[in-house]
């Protein structure tokens, strides 16, 4: 039985690398088709569970800068928690990757702090239903505000959750980020 060479464990790790860059660009190709999808107009209001075999939905004046937005926000995916951190290199907290997303990909600057950054000028969206791909999303309790994502569509948001953590894509009507739901904010118009 031969051992494997240090060669052989380098191409398999390079090649588990490419597969795993293939994943995420193909899922942010997706993540684009569907925030570029036209939106359907219907008679009822549809659930926010039923929306999840919607395709998302971006602000119609938007859906380029909101595309962009996904792609740098699903891009992150995986970047380590860093309390106060607002690069790739060092790291992200909640409002960090925020600011870092809206700030490289739709040139706005927001304040560092989620509190901050729910009191800057913007559509207030009160319900779950009726985010769009790109909106900030905004948790905490009694109305005060301690946590910050961008809600990517589908039902899902990005975000750099805690310590210890990495950023990553949640449902935002999981257990406890549907009971912390304080309400949106579309910056993109």
């Amino acid at each position: 039985m031969a051992l494997a060479s240090a060669s052989d464990t380098d191409k398999h790790r390079s090649s588990a690398h490419v597969l795993r860059q293939a994943a995420l660009i193909g899922l942010l190709l997706l993540l684009a088709a569907c925030a570029s999808s036209p939106r359907r107009e219907a008679t009822y209001k549809p659930s926010h569970s039923e929306l999840a075999d919607e395709p998302a939905r971006a602000p119609e004046n938007s859906v380029g800068t909101a595309n962009d937005v996904l792609f740098r926000a699903m891009a992150l995916v995986g970047t380590p928690y860093h309390w106060g951190g607002n690069t790739p290199e060092g790291g992200f907290d909640c409002s960090g990757l925020v600011d870092y997303i809206y700030r490289n990909a739709a040139n706005i600057m927001l304040p560092h702090s989620s509190r901050d950054m729910a009191s800057v000028d913007g559509v207030k969206v009160r319900s779950m239903d009726d985010l769009m791909s790109g909106d900030l999303v905004f948790f905490g309790r009694s109305g005060d505000i301690s946590h910050v994502g961008v809600y990517v569509g589908k039902g899902r948001f990005v975000h750099a959750p805690n310590s210890g953590g990495t950023v990553r894509l949640d449902d935002i009507d999981g257990p406890y980020w549907r009971d912390h739901f304080v309400y949106g904010k579309r910056l993109l118009d």
